[in-house]
């Protein structure tokens, strides 16, 4: 089923080259893919997993609520951190290796979250995991875009993407079944389990041709991250795109961070509607990354993401004046479609953008810095519903994926069907 909706076509894999280059599919496609994409479900679990248990920590190791927004910052500083460390590392040493590296040290420091007692262990657990995190989307993302055939390479990494909400899904889960029984302590020890799975399959891959190719002839490309700044088209492209994570990741962290917050205090929500919401949403998210890379591939990337960002700014401007539960559960499905589908094309559009041998770095610098950016989107939407309404506050949300066009449009070329090299 997923064969078919990658290639639209029939499930049968013809045997071929192991090369992005190509048009045929193998074995080895399918691998890279399952495992780029459970390791992004870490992310998505790891996000959900702390917004979900914070309150049980607060009270079991007696946090005051600035102590506790502190973890959750150290580990957004973390996987930032980690993810420029590790985008480079990947050009530098191999794409496989360093997947295999952060993913160790992300499943360990999350299992011993498990075990911390006090605020230090918790703050050191939560920063160090966050370092091995913030690897998983570039790494995975260039993995994926380097093996898969151009002709279905934002397919590909589109589902690399709905990793993350299948993350958010599991982390729900745990919240609903096993932290009431055992204690929060047990949303960490699941999250091991998966990260340990995507570290093993890593295992057994090899290293893509095109970095194998460019590492074989020795030339001196100098330090990775220069390449992302060598003219001023790759500096105008570079800001471009960063403009466009950093609104992506600035409206995914406000929404998913105070949109239940609106629904329960503004308009009076119970738990288990603002629940229905939230995996409604999710389910809209992940919808919307599938089309998003189907259109990508067959429109190309700068129609299909304007077509998504000014859908957003609607979207976005029409939801939050609603206050008909009804109106709200039905235009969620549409809020996640559009606002999250855009993280279908995020890993085609950055890959093909850079050399070989700065293309895992400026993957991770270009994302990692939007989600730095974005990180600051709870805090700006709380400041603002201090003077107004957190419904108008979110409303103005809108205007961002304006900026987000507009970025695109100046800045950003097409890429459809690029070779990589």
């Amino acid at each position: 089923m997923l064969d078919e909706l990658i290639r639209g076509g029939s499930p049968q894999l013809p045997q071929g080259v192991r090369s992005g280059n190509t048009e045929e599919l193998t074995g080895y496609h399918w691998k890279t893919l399952w495992a780029s994409m459970t390791g992004y479900a870490m992310d998505g679990l790891d996000l959900m997993v702390i917004s979900y248990v914070l309150g049980l920590i607060m009270k079991s190791l007696h946090l005051t609520p600035a102590e506790a927004g502190g973890v959750a910052t150290l580990t957004l500083m973390g996987a930032v951190l980690g993810g420029y460390a590790f985008g480079i590392l990947a050009d530098l040493y191999g794409r496989v290796k360093t997947f295999s590296l952060s993913i160790l040290i992300f499943a360990v420091f999350t299992g011993l979250t498990a075990l911390a007692t006090n605020l230090f262990w918790l703050d050191a657990t939560r920063f160090i995991a966050g370092i091995g995190l913030g690897g998983e989307f570039g790494i995975g993302m260039t993995l994926v875009s380097e093996v898969w055939p151009s002709k279905y390479r934002s397919r590909a990494t589109a589902v690399v993407a709905v990793g993350f909400q299948l993350g958010m899904i599991l982390a729900l889960l745990c919240a609903m079944f096993l932290v009431p029984r055992f204690g929060w302590q047990s949303a960490f020890l699941v999250g091991t389990l998966p990260a340990l799975f995507a570290w093993w399959s890593r295992r057994h891959l090899q290293e893509p041709p095109l970095w194998q190719q460019q590492t074989k002839s020795k030339k001196d490309e100098g330090f990775p991250l220069r390449q992302l700044f060598q003219s001023p088209r790759a500096t105008g492209t570079t800001l471009g795109l960063t403009i466009m994570t950093s609104v992506q990741n600035f409206g995914f962290y406000g929404i998913m961070t105070w949109l239940p917050t609106m629904l329960a205090k503004q308009l009076n929500f119970p738990f288990n509607k603002s629940l229905t919401w939230t995996l409604v949403t999710i389910v809209g998210m992940m919808v919307g990354i599938l089309v998003f890379g189907q259109l990508a591939d067959r429109w190309g990337r700068r129609p299909t993401y304007l077509v998504f960002q000014l859908g957003s700014a609607v979207i976005v401007w029409i939801f939050f004046h609603q206050v008909n539960p009804t109106s709200l559960l039905f235009l969620g499905f549409f809020l996640g479609f559009l606002v999250d589908g855009m993280m279908g094309g995020y890993g085609a559009i950055l890959a093909e953008h850079y050399p070989t041998h700065a293309r895992s770095t400026a993957e991770n610098f270009i994302f990692n810095t939007g989600r730095a950016v974005g990180g600051f989107g709870p805090f700006v939407i709380g400041t603002l519903a201090m003077t107004h309404s957190l419904s108008w506050a979110m409303g103005l949300l809108s205007g961002i994926y304006l900026l987000s066009a507009l970025a695109l449009l100046l800045l950003v070329p097409e890429t459809k069907g690029k070779v990589l090299a």
